[in-house]
């Protein structure tokens, strides 16, 4: 997306320079409104002077040029006198009146607008410098278009209006990129605002008091949107937990009615499922637990704890065949801030998964480090890419197996809940390693 200053400095540059030119265009048009302004009888001298040709001491003429042609069509009663030193030059000699002097004319430099000698009319005097000596020039009944004049004044002053327009824009794209990085300041501390509110302590909300006006609306409608995004939150969490509590006991129930079925394939099957079922509610309860309540944490010693959840799974890998062990890089730098039943809890899973999930494993190793507990296995992988499908709820690895498809969401959670990260990287054929990244741990001692 384009930047609000650039963006805004660039469309207000141009809007000036288009403003400049159109005064400009104005200013010329304006000076069109009387015959004789002087800017009309610089506009005819010009062109005059132009298609002059001096053969000092032997003939002064005025080239047919383009522009003459013009200047001559344009105007049916023009007339001028062309003089310089005692060369003289004349067209439209019957429109032209008498004249209150003769030449050649010996007066100061310069252009003027003067009566003729019967006070009915006005001419143009011209007197521009010529090599050694004067172009005089007279002219009467002249008209000029628009473009001529505009080109005149443009073509005769094209530096110092290049300078001028320049600077306008300048000013003016300036000033628009001052605006826009005001404009840009503002939705930054907008955004910083928003970034800042704590998802854990609900209701969040950006406050008005250093947002620009012109953004207040916006931040309004930002604050209805949480407040609304709030509320469907706490109904999906409410409906989360209820719904579990509500579960519990018709699957109690249910439990002790599998007991009085007489066929044992049929028993073993119904008792699979509910214990399916049963972990899936606590899972949810769990999970509502944890998104609901904010957590006291103190000082947890990781490797007592991953000590005790291997020791727990012992049984269960031993039947699988499967080898669990302990690394830890260094002493004593496995203690980080944080609820030991949660992290049992987390740890518990993907310990879990892994005897379950881990598809030809034959060792499952906890790896300690600072501030970090890893479990890994050898087994044959996941595809590149399924890292993340994994961690949502109800996802499952083999949905043959035992599993709710919330372990890995509740350990993202509980990961969440304590600030830190949970990574899973695998690589196929060569294992899976999930990863439990806690916040740098605080001076303290295990309790």
């Amino acid at each position: 997306m384009k930047s609000i200053a650039r963006t805004f400095a660039l469309s207000l540059g141009l809007a000036a320079t288009a403003i400049f030119l159109a005064m400009i265009t104005i200013t010329v048009w304006q000076s069109q409104l009387r015959e004789y302004e002087p800017v009309v009888c610089r506009v005819a001298a010009g062109i005059l002077y132009d298609a002059a040709v001096v053969d000092p001491g032997r003939a002064l003429t005025i080239q047919s040029t383009r522009r003459v042609k013009e200047l001559q069509s344009f105007s049916p009663n023009l007339w001028y006198v062309v003089s310089y030193e005692k060369l003289i030059t004349e067209f439209g000699g019957e429109h032209r009146p008498a004249l209150p002097f003769s030449l050649p004319y010996s007066g100061p430099i310069g252009f003027s607008v003067l009566n003729t000698l019967d006070q009915n009319s006005t001419f143009c005097l011209a007197v521009i410098p010529w090599g050694p000596s004067d172009l005089v020039m007279m002219i009467g009944g002249a008209q000029v278009r628009f473009g001529q004049v505009l080109r005149s004044l443009v073509g005769r002053n094209i530096f110092p209006l290049s300078i001028l327009a320049f600077a306008f824009a300048l000013m003016v794209m300036i000033g628009a990129w001052l605006s826009g990085r005001f404009v840009a300041r503002g939705i930054d501390r907008v955004t910083r605002r928003a970034l800042a509110i704590d998802p854990a302590a609900p209701p969040g909300s950006i406050s008005l008091d250093e947002v620009p006006i012109e953004l207040k609306p916006l931040v309004e409608a930002l604050n209805r949107a949480f407040d609304e995004i709030n509320t469907y939150i706490k109904m999906q969490r409410r409906f989360l937990g209820n719904a579990a509590h509500q579960l519990r006991t018709p699957l109690t129930l249910l439990r002790a009615r599998i007991e009085d079925v007489a066929e044992p394939q049929l028993k073993i099957a119904l008792v699979r499922d509910v214990r399916r079922l049963t972990s899936l509610v606590s899972a949810m309860l769990d999970l509502a637990r944890l998104q609901n309540h904010a957590i006291e944490k103190r000082p947890i010693d990781l490797a007592i704890v991953t000590l005790d959840v291997l020791a727990d799974f012992s049984p269960s890998a031993l039947d699988a065949g499967i080898e669990l062990s302990l690394e830890q890089a260094e002493e004593d730098a496995a203690v980080v801030q944080g609820v030991e039943a949660a992290i049992r809890s987390a740890l518990a899973n993907l310990v879990g998964n892994a005897l379950i999930h881990a598809e030809g494993a034959k060792r499952i190793t906890a790896m300690l480090g600072r501030g970090s507990v890893s479990i890994r296995d050898d087994g044959a992988g996941i595809s590149p890419g399924d890292e993340r499908k994994f961690i949502e709820p109800f996802q499952t690895g083999n949905a043959a197996e035992d599993g709710a498809g919330l372990g890995l969401s509740i350990v993202q959670e509980i990961m969440a809940a304590h600030g830190g990260e949970f990574i899973i990287t695998s690589t196929p054929g060569g294992g899976t390693t999930a990863s439990l990244r806690f916040p740098e741990a605080t001076a303290g001692t295990p309790e």
